[in-house]
């Protein structure tokens, strides 16, 4: 069964939260004792026994504010696909905590309130879908119950969003009308919106197709760790364990090590001790090679007629995460997959408006939510290809060297 990992998104109050508390409730993804526990929680009776977004408002500060802060993660499944949802928060100073759920979401789940229609908040995280090239977008048109299931709200909504979408370039987009609180449209058809002929949300989440979305024509493999018995049984037994990131790999493949730039072939492919044909992504495997090669943790197996770039100098966007700001001549730690290495910012080219996509000068420091472009250099070689070609190895983020906190999230150019 596979695994779909999507993130909700909207302004403050659109419903994110009620969204995933209505998903996990009506799929019937909720212990007996958790039903309890929010029963007693819920303070708004108004809006029914319970309050949904309980289950995801986790923050004891969210649950006073009566908003999202962090990214609550919750995981649920039915019987045709387990799932991973990122609830982010809606307001413009949290921009990196959306960032943080949509860097490996395959989905995002635009909520658009029915009442107020396309705002710059919903335009704001559109445009951040578009710099992380999320595959698939569903735009929920919430709160149909306030505007008495109008199916015309519904219709203009569609075409202001269609507008935005093109400007984008955003593909793949599906509308749904739905009310999160009372459950319309969310897991089974709604009887109020007899105009809309479209799925219900879980029927889409169900069947979205995400297997494209792993790329399995560029081979990548980056060593996390390489095994040495030195058993009687296995004296010269040398493995190369770690996550197939991407593409295909099989016996007798020509193979290059990079950034060594050493070929040699595929000699015995593994997954958990036992041998295979060959090994594909997302796969965690073992790949044994016909030489013997210094490699270490870090260093990259791909195939020898599909290289990646290899260089020290790299052009990025960098969106800031961290209060102490950034500035030209920073030092940080780069971690790239497993590989983790000293970097420099060098220069920092200008600055992306997230309302508008316009690029500004940048005079001084880059502050907290902000996303530039910049150009890093590394201490070594990094392998890596552009984040628009593979999402999984075109990125990386940058850590604090005295703190060890995670201060960036870098896209590879």
């Amino acid at each position: 069964m596979d695994i779909l990992r999507f993130i909700t998104a909207g302004s403050v109050d659109d419903g994110k939260s009620t969204l995933i508390g209505r998903l996990l409730y009506d799929s019937k993804n909720i212990l007996i004792d958790q039903l309890e526990q929010l029963e007693k929680q819920t303070k708004n009776k108004e809006a029914g026994p319970i309050d949904l977004a309980l289950l995801t408002d986790g923050l004891r500060a969210e649950r006073e504010q009566g908003i999202t802060i962090d990214v609550a993660y919750r995981y649920f499944s039915t019987p045709k696909r387990k799932f991973i949802i990122a609830d982010a928060p809606g307001h413009v100073q949290y921009t990196r905590n959306m960032i943080t759920g949509a860097s490996n979401a395959s989905l995002i789940i635009v909520l658009v309130d029915a009442r107020q229609g396309v705002v710059e908040q919903t335009r704001r995280h559109s445009i951040i879908a578009s710099l992380l090239k999320i595959p698939h977008v569903v735009v929920a048109i919430n709160k149909m119950d306030l505007v008495d299931f109008s199916e015309e709200v519904y219709t203009k909504i569609v075409a202001d969003y269609a507008s935005v979408a093109e400007q984008l370039g955003l593909n793949d987009i599906t509308y749904v009308p739905i009310s999160a609180l009372q459950g319309d449209n969310i897991v089974d058809a709604s009887t109020k919106m007899d105009w809309y002929t479209g799925k219900p949300l879980l029927h889409l989440l169900e069947e979205v197709s995400i297997d494209e979305d792993i790329n399995l024509t560029d081979p990548r493999f980056q060593v996390q760790f390489v095994i040495r018995p030195q058993t009687e049984d296995l004296h010269d037994y040398r493995g190369y364990a770690g996550k197939v990131i991407s593409g295909v790999y099989r016996k007798g493949d020509a193979v290059t090590i990079l950034p060594a730039g050493i070929e040699t072939r595929i000699s015995k492919l593994e997954i958990a001790g036992e041998e295979v044909s060959e090994i594909f992504a997302p796969q965690s495997a073992t790949i044994l090679l016909a030489d013997d090669i210094d490699i270490s943790r870090g260093d990259s197996i791909v195939n020898t007629n599909n290289l990646p770039t290899t260089r020290n100098e790299l052009d990025v966007l960098l969106c800031w995460m961290d209060d102490k700001p950034l500035q030209s001549g920073n030092k940080y730690y780069i971690q790239h997959n497993s590989q983790l290495q000293r970097a420099i910012v060098k220069e920092i080219a200008y600055r992306i408006d997230v309302n508008t996509l316009e690029h500004q000068s940048v005079e001084g420091q880059v502050k907290l939510n902000e996303v530039v472009k910049a150009k890093i250099k590394t201490s070594s070689q990094l392998v890596f290809d552009s984040y628009e070609k593979l999402r999984a190895n075109g990125s990386a983020i940058l850590i604090d060297e005295t703190s060890n906190s995670t201060v960036a999230a870098v896209l590879f150019i």
